[in-house]
């Protein structure tokens, strides 16, 4: 046993040192180059605070359901899929009849509220039939479900919306630029940014001053005190995936509103990109996903320009590796273990 744990350990340690080897590397021979200006580096910088906003929103799903079920929804991907697939229906509506363009705040408002509320309606059903009879179970079975749901939710969203790739309708508002400070941004990273922030300041205020956010952090540190105490742990955890799910689907708006595209598979990718990013941080801990989801983003944009996009995915999971092997616990996830304890 020894010797096998000795050979993953240094398999491990190999795969880090490649990826960590080629990132330097590449980044040595870009910076050499001098083929970025300051306004390059300037613009991979803004590009990876939007994408890592982005999976900052969608890792504190994974991070809600992980504090208080101590599972990984490995579904959440498709959580957040649905509601931008489904939204992508609202918006060429509004684009057809012109409300896009004449009233684009009401239309954008539209758009993020059925994504929204679609990937609630998904993330509470999941809650409801998948999850909720395996709560005191081994932990590998409602893993396996999570896997099992992730792939029945992209397949039935397939049958319903088909397999093309829809694009988004072009939101004429968030095509300009606008400077802050000197420095120009564009309407849509704006909003990605300045959205994501309203969120998680929601999220914190609803975690840290409400009763329903009482009660979760309750049943995150004991379910059966909790319960002794009256509070309806059923309806907490209910409640913890609704407001993952309007978590997600904001995100997923967002995702499109970006890359422009959106398709039954699309869930996939950023979902394990934002449970990386939760891992990153500590899982289970909220600031943990926020830190984990910007550094994500800047990691991969810094990393697709100096050694190229081919590398971004290897590089966002090359992190993960080289996290869990010299942190399992995240960044922050040491005080929370120890806050605990």
């Amino acid at each position: 046993m020894t010797r096998r744990l000795s050979l993953v350990t240094l398999t491990l340690w190999l795969v880090a040192a490649v990826v960590i080897g080629a990132m330097i590397i590449g980044s040595v021979l870009t910076l050499l180059d001098g083929r970025f200006t300051i306004t390059q580096w300037r613009d991979l910088i803004i590009n990876g605070l939007a994408l890592g906003a982005v999976y900052a929103l969608i890792a504190l799903g994974y991070t809600l359901v992980y504090g208080i079920l101590f599972m990984i929804n490995f579904a959440h991907g498709e959580v957040f899929m649905a509601g931008a697939f489904t939204a992508y229906f609202a918006a060429d509506a509004l684009a057809d009849v012109g409300v896009l363009d004449s009233n684009p705040i009401f239309a954008l408002a539209i758009i993020f509220a059925v994504a929204m509320l679609t990937s609630m309606v998904i993330a509470v059903l999941l809650e409801r039939i998948a999850y909720r009879k395996l709560r005191n179970a081994p932990r590998l079975v409602p893993l396996i479900t999570a896997i099992g749901a992730s792939l029945f939710l992209q397949y039935t969203f397939r049958g319903l919306y088909g397999s093309g790739v829809r694009s988004y309708p072009n939101v004429a508002i968030l095509d300009g630029t606008f400077d802050i400070g000197g420095i120009p941004f564009r309407a849509t990273q704006l909003m990605v940014i300045f959205s994501a922030i309203a969120l998680m300041i929601g999220l914190w205020y609803l975690i840290n001053r409400t009763r329903t956010g009482r009660a979760m952090r309750a049943v995150s540190e004991d379910r059966d005190t909790a319960a002794l105490m009256g509070i309806n742990v059923d309806a907490t955890i209910v409640r913890t995936f609704a407001i993952g799910g309007l978590l997600a689907g904001a995100a997923g708006v967002l995702y499109a509103l970006i890359f422009s595209q959106v398709f039954f598979a699309m869930g996939f990718i950023p979902g394990i990109k934002a449970f990386t990013a939760a891992v990153l941080g500590g899982i289970g801990n909220l600031r943990g996903a926020l830190l984990g989801g910007i550094l994500l983003g800047l990691i991969e944009s810094f990393g697709s320009g100096l050694v190229g996009t081919q590398w971004k995915d290897p590089i966002g999971f090359g992190v993960l590796v080289v996290v869990l092997l010299f942190r399992p616990t995240g960044l922050l996830g040491e005080s929370l273990a120890r806050a605990r304890a």
